[in-house]
Parts: structure tokens; sequence; C-alpha cells
């Protein structure tokens, strides 16, 4: 049907504005909010397709493992309440399936049939859709997604219904959350990941430690495989989840979340530039259309450090862009620019926590990016105040001037906090030595007089000035083959693995066996090694100083260890016990 109500798009002074938004939640609501607060006079009209337009989706896997009981606490706000406190006319249930820019009104699918509206100001806020790869059988009725609330809420009642073995497709933030909720739930899981390790824009070095840890949930995690089919048992009881290598894992539900792609394609049809799928937008979320603005999930942005051009499925960035967009809406001429994405993010599994900010390894090296990269292993907090654990930190830093290019952490406690500062020193432009001069809080329960950050910024400061030179644990085999390792941890360090080949000499005995060194190294260069890289810097001092080619493992074996995951048992050697 038509909407006879709607007058056509007018610049009369009599009559109001009139702003619709294409889809809510993130980007979508926080333009309708944003522009109502700044034009009381306006009429805002959002349509949404599906039954709730402000639910908090980042909160859909604990409603499914059940740490959130009643998936209504996850509706934010209803058409109801969005009416009495914003005067916003929110219509669910209505589909878009047209626009036509030169007319400037666009049509949705309804119930009771097609409405057509008018708008002076159009806003796409469609989102992602979750992707469907070709593997024969997704259609079963165990498979899901975990997009919306009706999707949390069909798979809590799965679990609720005797669910007892659960497979999760795909092991990004969502993926890893699922799997995390329903082991939590008492599930048997399963977490499939075609890429090399779970939440693959993390390095190696900070995913080895999620991956053990939902193991130590009892997660069977399996990487660097995809599925291929899922087919019914014989007795109808269950699907099994065929893999790339053939074995079979059996599943009462099947959690989809292998990627998303922009849910574009009505807006591309009509004319509408896109990119890939994404809409195409400038500094302003403009699109190519006149009158028409996009936000969130569908829209194409530059990545801050890099310049790639990609989507950026976060809600952060499509809260702040829908801000913007509204602004630049009812006060053109004066609005802020939409930031580049730095694309932080954080995520719980079982007792860790891990987070990034900002370009990672393969992004820089897709960029053509020189960078250099720092492992940190220090204490949340100072060690002798109860409960002290390791914080596992990484940054990559500009090679020749030190300027922040992305970091990674992960541990107990305390990730969330390094990992905002350092976000926010990558957006202020900041170099690695400027960490140092960072005035953050201390206390003995909170942190240390020099923190994690300031630490960084000391490292990398030595790596900047070739005070201190790095090798990496990617080079293991080319050391092994080229260098003398030298191993400065205590001798009951060491019995719990030696690199094949290494000398072993403890640091603080280092300036008096300097000549034993001499003759292991042969002329060859030393590569020096501890457990978190301390111990091995303070060596890389005395070696150099001596005249030796010297670097220090960059986060000792730890960082080594995590690497190298599964095969560091095989290339980790028991030292020969020394005689009496």
């Amino acid at each position: 049907m038509i909407d006879s109500s709607a007058p056509a798009p007018s610049t009369s002074p009599t009559r109001a504005r009139r702003i619709v938004v294409v889809g809510g939640v993130a980007g979508g609501m926080s333009c309708a909010a944003r522009a109502r607060r700044l034009d009381e006079q306006a009429e805002i009209v959002v349509l949404e397709r599906g039954a709730h337009v402000s639910f908090a989706n980042c909160g859909l896997p604990y409603h499914v493992g059940g740490e959130i009981p009643d998936a209504d606490e996850l509706l934010v706000q209803t058409p109801a309440s969005l009416r009495a406190s914003l005067d916003l006319d929110v219509r669910t249930g209505h589909d878009v399936t047209a626009v036509d820019t030169g007319r400037r009104v666009v049509v949705a699918r309804t119930a009771e049939g097609d409405v057509e509206l008018s708008y002076d100001a159009l806003v796409l806020s469609p989102g992602a859709r979750a992707v469907r790869p070709p593997v024969e059988g997704l259609g079963s009725p165990r498979v899901r997604t975990l997009r919306t609330v009706d999707d949390a809420r069909a798979l809590r009642a799965q679990v609720e219904a005797g669910a007892g073995r659960a497979v999760v497709l795909g092991a990004g933030f969502i993926g890893v959350e699922a799997a995390e909720a329903l082991a939590l739930a008492g599930l048997d899981v399963t977490l499939v990941e075609l890429g090399a390790h779970v939440l693959p824009p993390l390095e190696d070095e900070v995913a080895q430690p999620v991956t053990a840890e939902l193991r130590r949930l009892g997660v069977t995690v399996r990487a660097g495989v995809g599925a291929r089919a899922l087919r019914a048992a014989e007795d109808g009881t269950h699907d099994l989840v065929v893999l790339d290598d053939g074995t079979s894992v059996p599943a009462d539900l099947v959690v989809l979340s292998v990627g998303v792609r922009p849910d574009t394609e009505v807006f591309e049809a009509a004319g509408i530039e896109c990119e890939r799928g994404a809409i195409v937008v400038d500094a302003h979320g403009r699109t190519s259309a006149p009158g028409v603005w996009a936000v969130g999930d569908a829209v194409v942005q530059a990545d801050a450090v890099t310049g790639a051009r990609r989507p950026v499925a976060l809600a952060g960035p499509a809260n702040r862009a829908g801000r913007l967009v509204a602004d630049d809406i009812v006060r053109p001429g004066s609005a802020r620019p939409l930031p580049a994405p730095l694309g932080t993010a954080v995520v719980r599994v079982g007792e860790l926590t891990a987070a990034t900010t900002g370009a990672n390894r393969a992004a820089l090296d897709a960029a053509g990016v020189a960078h250099r990269t720092l492992h940190l292993h220090p204490n949340q907090h100072a060690g002798y105040f109860p409960g002290a654990s390791q914080l596992h930190l990484v940054l990559h830093v500009r090679a020749d001037d030190g300027l922040l290019l992305g970091a990674q952490a992960v541990g107990h406690d305390g990730v969330d906090k390094r990992i905002d500062v350092l976000a926010t020193a990558l957006r202020a432009g900041m170099t690695v030595p400027d960490l140092i001069d960072l005035d953050l809080a201390y206390a003995p329960p909170y942190g240390q007089a020099k923190d994690a950050v300031n630490l960084a910024g000391m490292v990398g400061a030595n790596v900047l000035d070739g005070t201190l030179r790095l090798w990496y644990a990617q080079d293991v085999d080319d050391v092994l083959d080229t260098a003398l390792v030298l191993d400065v941890r205590s001798a009951g360090e060491i019995a719990s693995g030696l690199l094949p080949g290494a000398l072993h000499v403890p640091h603080t005995e280092l300036r008096d066996r300097l000549d034993e060194v001499r003759e292991a190294a042969a002329g060859r260069p030393v590569r020096v090694m501890c457990a978190s890289g301390v111990r091995s810097a303070i060596a890389h001092r005395v070696l150099t100083q001596a005249g030796f080619d010297s670097a220090s493992l960059s986060g000792g074996t730890i960082t080594l260890r995590a690497v190298l995951g599964d095969r560091a048992g095989d290339l980790l050697v028991t030292p020969e016990p020394v005689p009496a």
C-alpha cells in the first residue's frame, strides 16, 4: 500500500524535514536519537526489518549460555519507549526493498503490503548478514546463526531442550564467545576454524593462550580445517558435521559464524556506489546519492593505520558514526568528519581476556609498512600484591620513527585497560617512546610504578636507538642453523626445555664466562634468550659491549612457546643432567 500521509520532499519552510533511517540497532538508532536532540521539529522515521529495533547484539552469546537468563534484558529500547522519550516513529517489520534516489522515496515490504515513504534525508544502516558458505546440508534445522535476539532465543531453547553436543563453525569473536558460552552451559563443544588459529585477527603468540584456555574449558579446537557437509545421522537424532580432512563431529546444534557481508543489494541496485558490496561514503558518511548517508557494518572504511578499505563490523564505530552523520544532516558545515577505525576489540574466554587495536602483522606486511614488533610479559599489578599475573603484550611500531601501529594483549586481568590506553595513544599519533611519559594511575592493586604501557615505551625506545637488538621466535629455525643460541635462564628453568645446541650460561655468570661463549660461538652471531626477554636484554648489553654480534629473543621462551604451539614439545629438549 502507499503511505498517503507522506508528503513529497520539499524545501518549503512550512514543512518539517523528514529523516528516514533504514535499520536500527547501533548506527541507525544513534543517528535517529542524535537527530532528534538537535532538531525537535524534524519528522524522524526508523524502518527496521526485524522485530527489535534496539538490542544488545554483543550480548547474544551470553543469553545462549545462560549468563543473561532473560532475553528481554537484551532489548535496550522498544518502539514505544523511543516514541515516548524521543518522539521517534519506529516501524518494525518494514523491509526496505527499493530506493528511488531521484524521487527521494523508499519502498518497504510489510505484512500488510508495500509502503512508499518520501524523505528529505535518508540514512542507510542495514548492517550485515551472516555468510553462508557452500557447505552441503546447511539447511538443517539444527543450524543457526547468532545475529538476532530470535537467534539467541532459539539456540537457548535447544540448550534447555537437552542438546549435549555443539559445533561452532568459525572462530572469530562471535564464534569464540558462542563456544565459550556453550561450554560453560555444559555442552560438548567443537570449534572449527579454517584459518591457522582461533581469532584470526590476533597474532599467533596471542591466539595460542586463547586456544589453551578454550581447551581448558573442554572445547575441542579444530584449526586449519573447514566444514565440507552436514548430514543427518542414520537414527535422525543429530547431525554429523563432516570436515575437510574426512573426520566427522556429531552435533545436536550447529552455530554458523564464519563471517558477515554487507546487506546492501537493494541500495547497490538503486545506483548507490558500492565497493565489493560495501557502501562508499565520504568523510561525513555521505553516499554517491544526494541526500543519502550510510553508517555501520555495511560501509567501506579506510583503516586508520594501513589505509586498507573494508567494512568494520563493530558496535562502537557504528554508534559514533551515527551521531556524526546526524550532525552533518542537521548542522551541515560544522560536523566533525568520521574518524578512520582502529578496530579496537576485546573478548572474554574463560578466565582470560584478549584484546586488539590497530593493525596486525599480516595487515602491515600486506600494506608494505616496515615495522618492528615488541613482546613484553609484565605483571598487571605489583608483584608483591596478592593476585599478580602476567600480561602478554605485543606492539607493532613503525621501523623508522617508532610510530604506534597496533597492539594486542592477552591475560587474566588488566588487558582491557592497557589496550584502551594504547588505542588512545594510536588515535593521538604517538610514538613508542611517548609511552614512557604517560602519567598512568598507580597503586599496588592496580598496576606498577612502571606500568606495562610505560615498559613497552622503554623497550621500544631501546630498540629504536639501538640499545636493544631483537630476534624473533618466528625465525628460530634460521637462528639454529646460523647462530649460537645462548640461554641465560637459571639451571632450574632450563629443565623445562632448551633449544637444541644452545649454550646455557645464567645471566649472573655471564661476565665471568665470556671466553666460554666466544669459544662456543666460533665466530657465529650470538642469539640470547631467557623466559620473558628481561634477562636476555641485560645479557645482550654485556655481549655487545664485549664485541659480540648479539640479539635478544623478543618475549623470551614465553613467546617462543606461544609461536611454536604444539611444535614446542618436539623442538625444546630436556638438557642432560650435569654430573655431580
